[in-house]
C-alpha cells in the first residue's frame, strides 16, 4: 500500500506530435504458450534481418528449446525436435555483433561462441532475470539483445518453460545435458520436448499515438517542459495501453518496473521507470544516468508499437512544488504545505474542501518536490528505487515567504517515497499575514512556479 499511496499524492492530486512506426511484432508459437516479441531492428538491425530470414524460411518451425539454467536463460534456434538426435537447424554465415541494449528480464538475445563476438548465427536466447545484466552486458562484446517480451502473458509463458526440470544426470551428451524435459520418466520421448512450433509475424493493434504537446512534467508539481534526472514525465495520447495499472504491485524488492502493462518508455535511449499507464496517459520517471543540458528523445512502445522520437529538454535541475490544480483559486497558485506537528494542510478557507489554517510564523511546514537532483551523499536513489537512507540535496533550496528569509530545515528524499523530494521549511517568525509569494531558489535560479502561501499571525 506505500506504492498505491504514493502514487495517489503524486499523480492523482494531479507534448511535439509524433508520428508512429511499427517494428515487426513476432509469436513463438511453443507447446507451452505463445511468447510475443517486439523485435528492435532501431537497435540491432542486422541481427534482426538475421532472425527474419530464419524464421521466414521456417527454419525454426517444429524446433527444440534445448538449454535451460535456472533464473539466467533458456536458450533455442539451434536444433529440430526430431529425436533420436535432434539435428542442427543449418546455419547461415555469422551476423555482427549489435549490443547495445541491456540483457534484462524479457529480452531475446543472440547466442554465440566464447571467443568471438562476431559468431551469432541461428541461436537465441531469452534472459529470465534482470541480474542477466551484469553478467551478459560486458562479456564477449556484449550479447546483441534484438526483441523484447511485450506483454505479462508471454512473460508467464517464458517462465513457465524455464520452470520445466532439467534432469541431472540427463539422457542426452553436449550441447543437449540442459535441455528441459517435462514429465520425463528415464525414457526419453517427443512428448518430452519443449518445442517452437513456429514463429510467424503478427498483425498488432492501432498503434500508440501521442498528442501534439502530449508530453510534459507531472502536472501536480508545474506540468513543465523541461525535466531533470528524477523528474516525472507525463506522458498523453490514444491507443497508449489497453488496460489501466499503476506500478504498485510491481516492484521487485525495492526496484520499479520499467515495463508495465506491455508499456514501457526511454528517455535518451534509457528505460524510464514506468508508474502508471492507461489507455491516454502513461507516467514515468526519468532514469537518474540520462544525459543532462540537452534535448533527449522520448520513445513510447505499447504492445510492440513505438512512437518516433520526441525530444525533450533535460537539465541538471529543474524543481517544482506540489500545487495541485485544486489549489488554484482566484488566479492565484497555492502549493501544498502541511503542519509539520499535526498534518493539517495549509489553507485560507478558499481551497475548495480544505478548511481554514493558515500558517503561523514561527512553525514548520512540510512541502513536497520533484526534480531537484542528486543526492548527498550520492548513492542515495532519487531514481527507479525505494532510497535506503535519508538523502539531502547536492544543490541545496533557498526560501522566502514574503520576501522574508525562510529557513529550510532538510531538502532531500526520505524513504519509502521513490523520487519525491521533502522540504522542512520554518515560517519567518516575522512573516506578516496575508497570502505571501514564495520565491523558492535553487543553484542560483527561481523555479519556473509562482507560488503563495496563506499565513495568519
Amino acid at each position: 500500500m506505500i506504492f498505491r499511496t504514493f502514487f495517489l499524492l503524486l499523480f492523482a492530486l494531479a507534448t511535439t506530435f509524433a508520428q508512429t512506426t511499427a517494428a515487426p511484432t513476432v509469436r513463438f508459437k511453443t507447446n507451452l504458450g505463445d511468447i510475443d516479441v517486439l523485435l528492435l531492428p532501431g537497435s540491432a538491425p542486422r541481427t534482426v534481418e538475421n532472425f527474419l530470414k530464419y524464421m521466414n524460411r521456417k527454419a525454426y518451425d517444429n524446433s527444440v528449446f534445448h538449454r535451460s539454467v535456472r533464473d539466467f536463460i533458456i536458450q533455442g534456434g539451434g536444433f529440430q525436435a526430431a529425436l533420436p538426435n535432434l539435428p542442427a537447424i543449418p546455419a547461415d554465415p555469422p551476423v555482427v555483433n549489435e549490443y547495445r541494449e541491456s540483457n534484462i528480464r524479457g529480452t531475446l538475445a543472440m547466442a554465440k561462441l566464447g571467443d568471438d563476438p562476431n559468431s551469432a548465427t541461428n541461436q537465441w536466447f531469452f534472459n529470465l532475470s534482470n541480474n542477466n545484466a551484469a553478467i551478459l552486458n560486458g562479456q564477449n562484446g556484449g550479447f546483441t539483445v534484438f526483441g523484447r517480451i511485450v506483454d505479462s502473458a508471454s512473460l508467464a509463458v517464458m517462465d513457465r518453460i524455464a520452470a520445466v526440470p532439467v534432469p541431472s544426470p540427463g539422457p542426452l551428451a553436449s550441447p543437449f545435458n540442459e535441455i528441459p524435459l517435462q514429465n520425463f520418466t528415464g525414457t526419453l520421448q517427443s512428448s518430452n520436448l519443449i518445442v517452437v512450433t513456429s514463429i510467424t509475424q503478427i498483425q498488432t493493434a492501432p498503434p500508440p499515438t501521442l498528442s501534439e504537446g502530449g508530453i510534459q512534467t507531472a502536472g501536480a508539481f508545474g506540468g513543465f517542459n523541461i525535466a531533470a534526472p528524477g523528474s516525472y514525465l507525463e506522458l498523453f495520447g490514444s491507443n497508449l495501453a489497453d488496460s489501466t495499472v499503476d506500478w504498485s504491485e510491481s516492484f521487485t524488492n525495492s526496484t520499479a518496473p520499467t515495463s508495465l502493462g506491455g508499456v514501457s518508455v526511454t528517455v535518451g535511449g534509457q528505460r524510464a521507470f514506468v508508474s502508471f499507464v492507461s489507455p491516454t496517459q502513461v507516467n514515468v520517471q526519468v532514469p537518474a544516468t540520462v544525459a543532462i543540458n540537452q534535448n533527449l528523445s522520448v520513445v513510447l512502445t505499447s504492445k510492440g508499437q513505438t512512437t518516433t522520437p520526441v525530444g525533450f529538454n533535460i537539465r541538471r535541475v529543474y524543481g517544482g512544488m506540489l500545487a495541485p490544480a485544486a489549489f488554484r483559486v482566484g488566479g492565484r497558485q497555492y502549493v501544498y504545505a502541511s503542519k509539520g506537528n499535526t498534518g493539517t494542510i495549509v489553507s485560507n478557507g478558499t481551497i475548495p474542501g480544505i478548511a481554514a489554517a493558515p500558517a503561523r510564523p514561527g512553525e514548520t511546514l512540510v512541502l513536497f518536490g520533484s526534480g531537484f537532483g542528486d543526492m548527498s551523499p550520492f548513492g542515495i536513489a532519487i531514481a527507479g528505487a525505494i532510497p535506503n537512507a535519508l538523502g539531502r540535496l547536492q544543490f541545496p533550496v533557498t526560501v522566502k515567504i514574503g520576501g522574508i528569509d525562510a529557513q529550510v530545515l532538510f531538502g532531500g528524499v526520505v524513504p519509502p517515497f521513490v523520487g519525491l523530494y521533502q522540504f522542512n521549511i520554518v515560517v519567518p517568525p516575522d512573516a506578516p499575514s496575508g497570502d505571501l509569494l514564495m520565491e523558492i531558489t535553487q543553484n542560483n535560479l527561481p523555479i519556473a512556479q509562482t507560488l503563495y502561501l496563506p499565513v495568519q499571525r
